[in-house]
């Protein structure tokens, strides 16, 4: 969801002491407060990736598109949601090229419309590509797929594998819609780890968390 899901567009508090947030009954100071806590979280990360420099961010992209290899063996014929780098997130566009000379199908994701789920377009080196939402680039007007792998950004990550994103909640919005469920796969930072993110309802958490060190959780392995 975004930074204050339950804030009126005023900024006056509501009245009443609970919520309906995307189907979830909320409480709406609960929901403040850890609105609050996030961002500063996200802040906090954000300058972490600032400060990095460009050769270790490079780096970080090469140590987790090993570990991707490594967690999903052959992608030969499977259908993957990836994503284009903004705000210093790990790099992953030469495994895009990869996975696609070996046969995957690769998705992006484009936000149709404002605060609903995301669609997964197909793409491929130098297809047509026009700025979405935020000047994210997007594939132009090629087909839509389900994707059976979603790869995702994380900006933190809590020892229960639930993501702190960039607060649209767009990925959250659109992972719990799709099925069959597909496996998804968080990747990040080795400085992205953080105790909890104090879940909401409409956080999903991730299967697979791949960070930049080396380090691969399974929860439904471990």
């Amino acid at each position: 969801m975004a930074d204050d899901p339950i804030s009126t567009p005023g900024g006056e508090d509501p009245c009443f002491g609970h919520r309906l947030v995307d189907g979830h009954l909320v409480d709406c100071e609960t929901a403040r407060d850890v609105a609050r806590f996030r961002k500063a979280e996200r802040e906090r990360l954000y300058a972490l990736r600032r400060a990095m420099p460009v050769g270790d961010r490079e780096a970080c992209g090469r140590a987790i598109t090993e570990g991707l290899g490594r967690t999903l063996g052959p992608i030969a014929d499977r259908t993957v949601a990836v994503y284009w780098p903004i705000r210093g997130e790990p790099d992953l566009r030469p495994w895009m090229r990869e996975i696609h000379e070996a046969g995957a199908s690769v998705l992006l994701p484009v936000v149709e419309t404002r605060d609903a789920p995301l669609t997964f377009r197909r793409w491929e080196p130098g297809c047509r590509m026009v700025r979405g939402l935020w000047d994210i680039p997007v594939p132009d007007g090629t087909d839509a797929a389900r994707p059976e792998i979603v790869v995702v950004p994380l900006v933190g990550v809590d020892a229960e594998s639930y993501r702190l994103g960039n607060g649209g909640g767009y990925y959250d919005r659109t992972l719990v819609r799709i099925e069959p469920r597909p496996q998804i796969v968080g990747i990040g930072y080795a400085f992205s780890r953080m105790p909890t993110i104090f879940p909401m309802p409409w956080d999903v958490p991730m299967d697979t968390v791949i960070l930049d060190d080396g380090k691969i959780r399974n929860p439904q392995v471990a």
